[in-house]
């Protein structure tokens, strides 16, 4: 008698990690906790930007004409398909690039994979879909480096050039600036939604547009005359990423709640239960510098902290340049970019309308 074969189901990404995408990040106080006790980096001359500011990217001036970015970034997977991941964890990566005002010259893979767990033909996917995502940004996956690790993780380090007077950086909004955000809103919604099985075909699609979409308008901001400071939605949400922009310019920052762009669907399903538990650690984090309207309910408090992956732009622009900025965003392909509110004397804090 033969004995039978057991085949083992190949299992789901997401199911082999705890969390997913930008929402893996470490909470914002729990963050500044760990970073207390390491003492302040010592002025380096040709240093522009380091952590004093949390900002988007390291930069460094190679000369009069260059500045070096230079980024890291890596998660676990927010989607079952491999090399949708792959796509959205190097569009993710790169945008950090493009939120300091410069275009990626070069990328090296992180690469952490359950060898013995996930097929290699996945892990292989994984890799193929963040190269064709860095060949559409113009640029190399060069190498890189890899781990057997229990959980699967991806992402790059990304580096990227701009004029050193091109660089944008979250700390130099001005009082008066308009807020303008470049993509919607609800990335870690459709993620949570997608864990639960409650997220639709179309919504799926939606989420993966979203997070694939290359942030090169970043690139652009850097030589326009009136923006002046940028950074990207991720992992901290809508209000801690507003917040952070607020303080290192010294700042209050007011939202207009009824003017956010929000991808399909996205309101329904938070109603209905779909909020990651990273919205909830966000608020625990830097909600005491945060007013919200009565209005505001907790339905819509979890969808301002909802932590976004590979999300959209946050540009702070004088009201003069914000037409320019808008058509600029919608002719590279961001129709739902939008003015979401402005900058003010005061605080560092976030009121919401």
């Amino acid at each position: 008698m033969q004995d039978s074969i057991s085949i083992q189901p190949k299992p789901r990404l997401t199911s082999l990690s705890h969390g997913g995408g930008c929402g893996c990040k470490i909470a914002p106080g729990v963050l500044a906790e760990l970073l207390a006790g390491i003492p302040a980096a010592q002025p380096f001359g040709n240093l522009m930007v380091g952590s004093e500011t949390s900002d988007d990217a390291a930069v460094y001036r190679l000369n009069d004409q260059q500045a070096l970015i230079a980024t890291t970034d890596f998660f676990m997977p927010i989607v079952d398909d491999p090399y949708d991941f792959g796509r959205i964890a190097a569009a993710n990566a790169l945008s950090d690039v493009y939120a300091m005002g410069g275009s990626p010259i070069m990328a090296l893979a992180i690469v952490g994979m359950p060898i013995n767990v996930l097929p290699k033909s996945d892990i292989a996917a994984i890799l193929q879909g963040g190269a064709a995502v860095c060949a559409q940004a113009g640029i190399p996956v060069a190498g890189g480096h890899s781990i057997d690790s229990i959980e699967p993780i991806y992402g790059l380090a990304a580096m990227g050039l701009a004029h050193p007077d091109h660089i944008k950086r979250n700390a130099d909004a001005k009082a008066g600036d308009v807020l303008i955000l470049g993509k919607a809103l609800g990335v870690g919604i459709l993620s949570a939604a997608l864990k639960k099985d409650m997220l639709n075909a179309d919504g799926y699609r939606a989420m993966v547009d979203s997070t694939t979409q290359l942030n090169r308008p970043g690139a652009i901001l850097g030589g326009l005359q009136g923006v002046h400071a940028v950074t990207d939605v991720t992992g901290f949400g809508l209000l801690g990423h507003t917040l952070e922009v607020a303080r290192a310019s010294g700042l209050s920052a007011r939202l207009r709640h009824a003017d956010l762009p929000w991808l399909p669907g996205v309101r329904q399903l938070a109603a209905q239960g779909a909020v990651t538990g990273a919205s909830g650690r966000n608020w625990a984090s830097y909600g005491a510098s945060i007013a919200l309207a009565g209005h505001v309910d907790d339905t819509m408090r979890a969808l301002l902290c909802d932590p976004q992956t590979s999300g959209g732009l946050l540009v702070s622009c004088s009201p003069g340049v914000a037409e320019q900025v808008l058509d600029m965003f919608h002719s590279e392909g961001f129709g739902q970019a939008a003015v979401i509110g402005e900058l003010r004397d005061g605080g560092p804090a976030v009121q919401v309308e």
